[in-house]
């Protein structure tokens, strides 16, 4: 299984967000970060508001913060939250009808449990686990690393460590 790139910018931009909390983020941060276009994480942003995770405040010095504590943001419900489907092989959609194998086949169930405990995972863990060290610190830190830049002198850019 593998989760959507969206999925991964909208987990990638709550872990900034929960990371950064003494102050407003914009998207162009996260963007430059990640390397992420900005309209495409324009969107997910878009959709963790509507989804009370995220909060924008507008104007000059606006931009985006945490919409809950970290503790109270659920992994899995953001998993559940931004990704179209979860159907791991064709068997699992009802409107597929086509495979040879469905009276008799028990991998459905196998992929089915494996599905559940990957969730039961997920479920288990909050934002807040995500950037805290065991000894209760971030766990979580952003320093510049230097990339070349194609054409041009070497360039800094911050990455998450």
């Amino acid at each position: 299984m593998r989760l959507t790139s969206y999925t991964d910018y909208a987990l990638r931009t709550l872990i900034y967000l929960a990371a950064n909390r003494d102050r407003l983020v914009t998207i162009q941060d996260i963007a430059d970060l990640h390397g992420i276009a900005k309209n495409h994480l324009t969107k997910v942003v878009h959709q963790l508001g509507l989804l009370g995770l995220v909060e924008t405040v507008r104007g000059r010095n606006g931009g985006l913060m945490l919409g809950r504590p970290p503790a109270e943001i659920n992994i899995g419900a953001v998993v559940r939250a931004t990704e179209t489907d979860f159907l791991m092989a064709e068997c699992f959609d009802a409107n597929n009808v086509g495979c040879a194998y469905s009276s008799a086949c028990t991998l459905k169930g196998v992929l089915g449990e494996a599905t559940a405990a990957y969730f039961r995972v997920l479920d288990g863990v909050t934002l807040e686990s995500l950037i805290k060290k065991p000894d209760g610190t971030s766990g979580i830190a952003v320093k510049p690393i230097r990339l070349p830049v194609p054409g041009s002198t070497k360039k800094t850019r911050p990455h998450m460590a």
